[in-house]
């Protein structure tokens, strides 16, 4: 396996090699935490696309042959490097991310969950048998790989998004083509490196570096049988739309405004520590991120101003102390659009009570950080409500009671994750039911379901039918067939012109 090396370009990882291919562009991959500029990362172009789907295509057929047990054996060992390198790829992420270790060491383990998941794939890829569906005739099902798939993923997530994708793709018995983000690419090349030691053959897992050139290639390139995506909802609805214009299968995961109810009876405690950890877990670049407080009766006055302490006294560092909590933002053009947010609200007219503005490091004053956010007496027609900000941006809504609360989740255009603190039964039942949000957490602030449960969102943070990882997963990177069989001496004899039924 190749070292990690700070100072290397990033390039592309087409058939088991690393690869500038056709490079003729770059752009530079920068430290968050300091600024700086330590490497450059090589844009693909259509050529690189083609070389990596013929790489792909060209191994698919053996490796759709392969037993699902031995592909099953290849993930495990997968699993055991991933498992004995996460300190390595989770300092990697910190490097071009910026969140802090201890969650960049958090997503590598929600990483290796689905690959643990993928691990069970001939389980999950047997189908159903029925004996005598009419007389002498059996009827059964089975699932098989699609062919050459991709996946394009964000930068909140460069671990465990992919692994979201490819570890399910590839068990299934496809082949794979990675379009990571260009703002932290170098997770991408050092498990493609790993899947090469776990004995993954060439072709099967590719990396194609790139931005809009790489993505239309993919999504018009008739070999590539299938696109997942997880991004912000406007690309997410271009990818969809062009992917399925092109005769693809589309999952394509948007964008998120996730609410937190808090209802009067909660534990207040526990509903301070889940918002500051949600809202401000690394620097609120997560779509399942908490970013509205929905302050139910007199909750509010009690809770704005524990939120508010609790804002000011955040531990922001560079990430790699062991007690930071909340690291820089991505990029200076992501600082920028946060804070200008920021001001945004206050000319929208809602309180701002922790201003997080020009928040400074010492040490790494070139950094792109910015401090929480708290924003009181927010209303539905504010921007600042209605679009996401994925920045650490906290805004509290207030609402007389529960059906209110529940009325203005609900006309919210994404549905991704939402959560209600409460200590009432019923009215946790209730939420449950009447919520039209994906992802509900009762008491649980960010609730991204496990390996096996399948995650994905309703309205417009989801577009296409199937949620990614667990057996939805399974379904989308395979198609099903239906077998149904006879044998001459159970074949009555004489042409049959009626619609066949059991007999």
């Amino acid at each position: 396996m190749q070292a990690f090396n700070d100072t290397a370009d990033v390039v592309h990882y087409i058939h088991g090699e690393r690869t500038s291919g056709s490079a003729t562009r770059t752009q530079p991959v920068f430290n968050p935490a300091t600024g700086e500029r330590p490497r450059k990362l090589v844009l693909g172009e259509t050529a690189d696309v083609d070389a990596a789907v013929a790489s792909a295509k060209a191994a698919f057929p053996e490796w759709r042959d392969t037993p699902p047990i031995r592909r099953a054996r290849v993930m495990l060992k997968f699993l055991e490097l991933m498992n004995k390198h996460r300190d390595e790829l989770a300092a990697i992420i910190t490097a071009e991310h910026g969140k802090v270790f201890s969650d960049a060491q958090g997503e590598v383990s929600r990483g290796i969950d689905v690959i643990e998941f993928a691990c069970g794939i001939p389980q999950l890829l047997k189908g159903d048998y029925t004996e005598q569906v009419s007389t002498g005739m059996d009827n059964w099902t089975m699932r098989q790989p699609l062919g050459v798939v991709a996946g394009i993923t964000p930068f909140n997530f460069p671990c465990m998004v992919p692994c979201w994708m490819f570890p399910v793709a590839i068990a299934s018995g496809n082949a794979f083509i990675l379009k990571p983000s260009e703002r932290d690419p170098s997770a991408s090349l050092f498990m493609a490196d790993l899947l090469k030691q776990a004995g993954l053959p060439d072709g099967i897992f590719n990396v194609v570096q790139g931005d809009k050139v790489v993505v239309d290639a993919l999504l018009a390139h008739p070999s590539v049988k299938a696109i997942s995506f997880v991004g912000s909802t406007p690309i997410a609805n271009y990818i969809y739309e062009t992917g399925a214009k092109h005769g693809k299968r589309v999952q394509a995961l948007g964008g998120a405004k996730n609410h937190m109810v808090v209802m009067p009876d909660a534990d207040l405690d526990q509903a301070v520590d889940a918002l500051i950890g949600a809202g401000y877990g690394s620097a609120g670049e997560r779509c399942m991120a908490i970013s509205v407080a929905v302050l139910v009766g007199d909750v509010a006055d009690k809770i704005v101003p524990r939120l508010a302490e609790r804002a000011k006294q955040l531990k922001i560092s560079n990430g790699m102390e062991a007690d930071a909590e909340m690291g820089p933002v991505v990029t200076r053009a992501a600082l920028e659009r946060i804070e200008g947010y920021i001001a945004m609200g206050v000319d929208e007219g809602a309180k701002l009570v922790v201003d997080g503005r020009g928040y400074k490091v010492p040490g790494h004053e070139d950094g792109f950080f910015t401090g929480g956010t708290l924003f009181d007496h927010v209303t539905p027609e504010m921007r600042i409500y209605k679009e996401e900000i994925f920045g650490p941006v906290l805004a509290c809504v207030r609402v007389k009671d529960f059906s209110e609360a529940v009325e203005l989740v609900n006309e919210h255009e994404f549905g991704n994750g939402v959560a209600c603190y409460t200590r009432d039964g019923h009215v946790a039942r209730e939420f449950g039911r009447r919520i039209e949000v994906g992802m509900v957490g009762i008491n649980v602030p960010i609730p991204v379901p496990m390996a096996w449960h399948g995650f994905g969102g309703w309205k417009r943070s989801l577009f296409g039918d199937m949620h990614a990882y667990g057996e939805e997963g399974v379904r989308f990177y395979t198609k099903q067939k239906s077998i149904m069989q006879r044998w001459p001496e159970s074949t009555e004899k004489g042409a049959e012109f009626a619609m066949p039924t059991a007999k």
